[in-house]
């Protein structure tokens, strides 16, 4: 399985982004999302960027994946995830979320 993460573009060079995130700096291919600019969020996959995501997004994937991170490491995995899960929305929050708004 693979898991993405949210890395912030900081430098552009061609075909390729330097990003930062989760304590790590990489160099990104962007064949798959097109131009971006400092600044922009990506969700990265190995390497190769696959989604460009907006600060709230990248804050509640980050939220997971140190919940993910913490439970590997035997810590209560109870803690706050920064978003809602699926099963605590409402029937309007679950529809936005399909994108059926």
């Amino acid at each position: 399985m693979c898991i993405g993460m949210p890395m912030q573009v900081t430098a552009i060079e061609p075909g390729h982004a330097w990003c930062e995130g989760r304590g790590e700096r990489r160099r990104v291919n962007i064949a798959l999302v097109g131009t971006v600019q400092p600044g922009d969020w990506l969700l990265v996959f190995l390497g190769d960027a696959r989604e460009r995501i907006d600060a709230g997004r990248a804050a509640e994937v980050n939220g997971a994946l140190d919940l993910v991170l913490g439970a590997m490491q035997g810590l209560d995995a109870s803690g706050d995830a920064s978003f809602v899960l699926p099963s605590h929305m409402t029937a309007e929050q679950l529809k936005q979320l399909a994108g059926q708004t």
